[in-house]
């Protein structure tokens, strides 16, 4: 369930959106506003429009834009997201940690000290010793430049980004079975279907605006039908609720097909004409009877076969999921299992039938399509394609025998730091002391480290511990280039203000570093129009293909869904009405069995643990804990607790309570709900030690995607 601020404390709150902090001075009206700058926000991947105020070079407030995507409406994040701009906190030189502190320093000095010690790791190490991280919240150009940079400024195969700790499930699922990574349809389609099942995500919270695309189909007379172990805030308004055990959703979803298949409910002249391999599924799903899925993910059988029937017989249904599904050690045979579903009925390249993953950064489609991922290279190109080598190494103007191999993914780079064969790295828009699983693992393999580069524009709780150099970065209001979001549109970011003196332009530091390292001649890149210009031919002909993109045609058409090949083509907002993306046109169907998470529980640790995000907060917090009206309305994390078990246990809400696993502990207040299954707890992940939820969680890998299984572990709670 959400949580305000009276939840836990109903006495000296406000109701204003505060810069920071309580009390303030009120509203005020008589500031002049000398330009309104559209843009979009700062935050989660739905990236709806917006205006921001400026007055005297100040952003001083916000308004929303009538854009295609949120129709004039922003979230409680977005309302306040300018405010991180001129926030007191903003990092405003370099740091560089000498006897253990972080010291201000000057550009030089930092830099020098960066390029310095590059230099010698990789002169005593090699090359591989340097290693890249990324992120999603940054503009495409941005993410481009960091992969480009990792393989050619550094020439080192370790590169990766915080994506895969989102979405590369649903894209290691969606490039097997469709030969393609990108969510199916554009939202006007959500409005526009008869049936919507989700699964692990709850929209109504984290993607707020989204939302009215769903009521719209439930104004129409949609059904919805939701999986998930708590009862959220969407489950709360749907037909059926399935209430999973976590991490049992393949063998639903199996079973589900299952019904389907036994019902006749299967469109054979679709999977004769465009798939492959539905046999094999037809096989395995024989395997999972209603009766059997339900004693796996204790549901009943009733609800197994209304859901499969009620979705099948629906003339446009659609499939929605996010990281309830995905964050699991089977994250992509889920997702496999989606996609067999979507196939097998023929619901998928039409109006109003399809699905797949909604992304949750910014950026997270835009920063998954153009080479900073450990196999990726621009355009969606597997880095182990000789012709894609060669193409990308053209482009780049570098001989073909400098491409770096694929490397590892950034938890399997964690072993690598402690064994010593990673000893410096490189990262912007990530803090790893809140978002990877764990924590107490990884805190000691970042200090290893010998050079530890942070670029950002707050001091995160993984540049305080662990840093080297911190150089202070700029805000997505203080540079411009283009994002995908959820749908795959490009959407334009523009530049409002600049960054306050100090600090730098992320694009120029990731240059200047290649400059003193005596690449620069790869990276002259004077405005981010230099980058995507680059990054236009770099995907030509790739699956995420930019090329027919420009600054102009965005902005004229309030967006432009991809491929889109040339500049004539208008961009795909649907995919798959006439093919999919294997070389034969042709979807392929998975066969999945299902596994259990890594870790169950047992006596001594009998509950599952899962993890999520609330509507107050993004990601690891480090930008959303900083502004006073969001801060003020969650202002701590919480452990999620049934009344059954609660009142077993003596636990009241509020009460401190302690929360353990075989990885660590943290303390808590209690929430006892009823909205929660009896055998599970639920921690939202936005803060960091010595409350964090990753002190906790499980950093087993799914073996194709490598996410780490966040949203299953077992785990016991005490009162303190």
């Amino acid at each position: 369930m959400s949580v305000d601020k009276f939840t836990f404390n109903r006495e000296n709150k406000s109701f204003d959106f505060l810069e920071r902090g309580t009390g303030g001075a009120g509203w005020g009206t008589s500031v002049p506003i000398d330009a309104l700058v559209p843009t979009h926000c700062a935050f989660c991947g739905v990236q709806c429009g917006m205006y921001l105020e400026v007055s005297q070079g100040r952003i001083v407030g916000v308004e929303p834009r009538d854009h295609p995507i949120n129709k004039e409406r922003l979230c409680p994040k977005g309302v306040v997201a300018y405010q991180q701009v001129n926030h007191p906190d903003r990092l405003r030189t370099p740091l560089i940690r000498r006897n253990g502190r972080l010291v201000k320093a000057t550009w030089d000095e930092a830099l020098d000290l960066v390029v310095g010690k590059i230099q010698e790791i990789q002169r005593t190490h090699g090359n591989d010793a340097m290693a890249v991280y990324g992120g999603s919240s940054i503009t495409t150009e941005k993410a481009y430049l960091m992969g480009k940079f990792a393989r050619v400024g550094l020439r080192t195969r370790y590169v990766d980004y915080n994506g895969r700790l989102c979405m590369v499930s649903a894209a290691a699922a969606n490039l097997r079975a469709y030969g393609i990574d990108r969510l199916a349809n554009p939202f006007s389609d959500i409005a526009e279907t008869d049936c919507i099942l989700t699964v692990g995500t709850n929209i109504a919270e984290t993607f707020p605006v989204m939302i009215q695309y769903l009521w719209r189909a439930r104004d129409r007379g949609a059904k919805l039908i939701v999986v998930d172990p708590r009862q959220t805030t969407t489950a709360r308004t749907a037909d059926i609720h399935l209430a999973v055990r976590p991490g049992s959703d393949p063998a639903l979803l199996n079973s589900i097909l299952h019904v389907i298949v036994k019902d006749g409910l299967i469109d054979q002249e679709f999977i004769d004409t465009r798939t492959r391999d539905f046999d094999k599924v037809r096989q395995a799903v024989e395997q999972y009877p209603p009766e059997r899925a339900a004693q796996i993910c204790d549901v009943p059988v009733e609800k197994i076969v209304e859901t499969a029937r009620m979705w099948a017989r629906a003339p446009r249904a659609m499939i929605l999921h996010a990281r309830g599904l995905e964050h699991h050690i089977t994250g992509t045979d889920g997702c496999l299992a989606v996609a067999n579903i979507l196939l097998a009925t023929g619901k998928i390249g039409k109006p109003g039938c399809g699905g797949g993953t909604i992304t949750g950064q910014g950026n997270g489609q835009g920063g998954r399509e153009h080479g900073q991922k450990c196999d990726q290279l621009p355009g969606q190109r597997s880095i182990n394609d000789p012709e894609a080598r060669k193409y990308v190494a053209e482009v780049w103007g570098i001989p073909v025998e400098e491409m770096p191999p694929a490397g590892v993914s950034i938890v399997e780079m964690i072993p690598l730091m402690e064994q010593g064969a990673i000893r410096g790295m490189i990262s912007l828009c990530n803090n790893s002391m809140v978002s990877l699983p764990n924590l107490n693992w990884i805190e000691p393999a970042l200090k290893k480290l010998e050079l530890y580069v942070v670029v950002d524009f707050f001091l995160s709780e993984v540049a305080a511990a662990t840093a080297t150099v911190v150089l202070p970065g700029s805000t997505w209001a203080e540079d411009e280039g283009v994002v995908a979001n959820i749908e795959a549109r490009c959407v334009k970011i523009n530049k409002a203000v600049d960054p306050p003196p100090g600090a730098r332009h992320d694009r120029e530091i990731i240059c200047e570093i290649a400059r003193r390292l005596g690449r620069g001649q790869y990276f002259q890149f004077p405005t981010p129009r230099d980058v995507f210009d680059e990054l236009r031919l770099a995907s030509k002909g790739g699956n995420a293909d930019w090329y027919g993109i420009s600054y102009e045609k965005i902005e004229s058409l309030g967006g432009v869904f991809w491929p889109c090949p040339t500049p004539e083509s208008p961009g795909t907002p649907r995919l798959y009405e006439k093919r999919f993306y294997h070389s034969d046109g042709r979807a392929v169907f998975y066969p999945i069995e299902y596994r259990p998470p890594a870790e169950v529980p047992d006596p001594e640790y009998p509950y599952w643990l899962t993890t999520g995000r609330v509507v107050y907060h993004y990601l690891s917090g480090n930008q959303t804990r900083r502004l006073g009206f969001l801060s003020e309305e969650s202002p701590e994390p919480w452990v999620e607790i049934h009344t059954e078990r609660a009142a077993a246990l003596g636990l009241q809400t509020g009460q401190r309570v302690r929360v353990r696993t075989r990885r660590g502990e943290v303390i808590l207040p209690a929430l006892v709900v009823r909205t929660i299954r009896p055998d599970t707890l639920f921690i939202p992940y936005h803060w960091g030690p010595p409350v964090a939820a990753n002190l906790l969680t499980n950093p087993a890998l799914d073996p194709i995607s490598k996410i780490p299984e966040f949203k299953a572990c077992a785990a016991t709670i005490e009162a303190v």
